[in-house]
């Protein structure tokens, strides 16, 4: 099949390297892609909050398939716009979509549903955020209503600073603050049928220790060697299968990626938030480990033909993803610095590989840094240890000034799988 993919991080990377890897793939575009997507796809320029446009691009490739990876795109109902023309797309509608696109409508779904979560108010005027803030005390946990690029949340025990993000909300969810350690769980859904991925941990703090401020995401592991065997069945009992439920008995199926951040609390496991699409590392890591072709997983979920899809396999091994990012990121990144190394990588580390997000190519034909997340540098291997010394030695090789990563991904999971 001829397959397009919107976007242009380091999540479409990851789905294009698969895709590429794919024997169903005869040919392989993206748009708008970046220089690394470039090597394994034909890039397209578009305007990806465009849907006619990027339907107007699809039809004139001749694409039997499109794939939508990021948000914003989805809660603007590029997806619909792409089936609307006939052809088939992976992502959900504009109304499903907004599961992600406001923390509201996630929290009415889950109670209706009957969704583990955290208990929360939605908050308007200063008097509610400060009767919420009030009845939850510290840590306050203060969540943007809509999209905000993975940095809508602020976790604090400062109630100054709680308050001050809460009023530069339009709206605003504010709730209780879930202990334990958070999960990752991708499902792949048609609407119906629910199959769930193999669960990540990502790395949501800029600085080691999990300190600094709230990013996108600075790396990634999977599998889990300290999570319950059983979890991935019983999110999908309680949680997945539930929502997908729901959804489709309000009249809005949610057809795609749903994405589930989790808590794994001493009162049991908690709904963080729902996501529309493929997570951003996590998706590094996921799919190093799947060894089922990926397009025809998606597009049976894009068609209605998940009942029937064989049981999905995997490495037995392990992957994790390293960030490497911008001069001030997660503020104002500075961008336009040349990367070197990428080379070295690609005659040196043979279980390593660098997936671009925020890059270019420059007037000169040099990559440079484009965004504030720039490369995720992942690595598999057959242990978490092996994997993670893969990742950090291939991480070594690369050169951009003034950029920074954290060294302590998947470190305390590695040390509890050797002990």
């Amino acid at each position: 099949m001829k397959v397009l993919v919107i976007g242009g991080g380091a999540r479409e990377h990851a789905l294009c390297r698969s895709l590429s890897l794919d024997p169903d793939v005869s040919s392989l575009h993206c748009a708008p892609g970046n220089a690394g997507i470039a090597e394994v796809a034909e890039l397209h320029p578009v305007d990806i909050m465009d849907g006619a446009a990027v339907a107007d691009l699809a039809v004139s490739l001749g694409a039997d398939f499109v794939i939508v990876g990021p948000e914003a795109p989805l809660v603007a109902g590029v997806a619909d716009a792409v089936r609307e023309r006939g052809v088939d797309c992976f992502g959900p509608s504009r109304e499903a979509a907004a599961l992600e696109g406001s923390k509201a409508f996630a929290k009415d779904v889950m109670a209706t549903a009957g969704v583990p979560t955290a208990r929360s108010y939605v908050c308007i005027t200063p008097e509610e955020v400060d009767a919420a803030l009030d009845a939850f005390g510290a840590p306050y946990v203060v969540k943007d209503d809509g999209l905000a690029a993975g940095k809508g949340v602020v976790v604090t025990d400062d109630l100054a600073a709680a308050r001050a993000h809460a009023l530069a909300c339009d709206r605003v969810v504010i709730e209780e603050f879930l202990d334990g350690p958070e999960v990752s769980l991708f499902a792949v859904t048609d609407g119906e049928t629910v199959l769930p991925l193999q669960p990540a941990q990502d790395f949501k703090r800029a600085l080691d220790a999990d300190e600094g401020p709230n990013t996108g995401g600075m790396g990634a592991y999977s599998p889990l060697p300290w999570a319950d065997p059983k979890l991935v069945e019983e999110v999908e009992r309680t949680v997945l299968q539930p929502t997908v439920d729901e959804l489709r008995r309000r009249g809005t199926p949610f057809a795609g990626l749903l994405y589930a951040g989790l808590a794994i609390t001493s009162r049991g496991v908690r709904v963080i938030e729902f996501n529309a699409r493929f997570g951003d590392p996590e998706t590094q890591v996921v799919l190093a480990r799947l060894r089922t072709p990926l397009a025809g997983l998606l597009r049976a979920a894009a068609t209605g033909q998940l009942a029937a899809y064989p049981e999905l396999r995997w490495s037995d091994g392990a992957a994790v993803t390293v960030v490497i990012a911008s001069h001030n990121y997660p503020g104002t990144p500075r961008t336009g610095d040349p990367i070197t190394g990428l080379d070295d990588v690609a005659e040196k580390d043979e279980h390593a590989y660098v997936l671009h997000a925020g890059t270019r190519t420059d007037d000169d034909g040099r990559i440079v840094s484009a965004g504030g997340r720039v490369l995720s540098v992942t690595a598999t291997g057959s242990t978490l240890t092996k994997a993670r010394d893969r990742a950090y030695r291939a991480l070594g090789r690369i050169g951009l000034d003034g950029g920074h990563h954290r060294g302590d991904i998947a470190a305390k999971a590695a040390q509890a799988a050797q002990d």
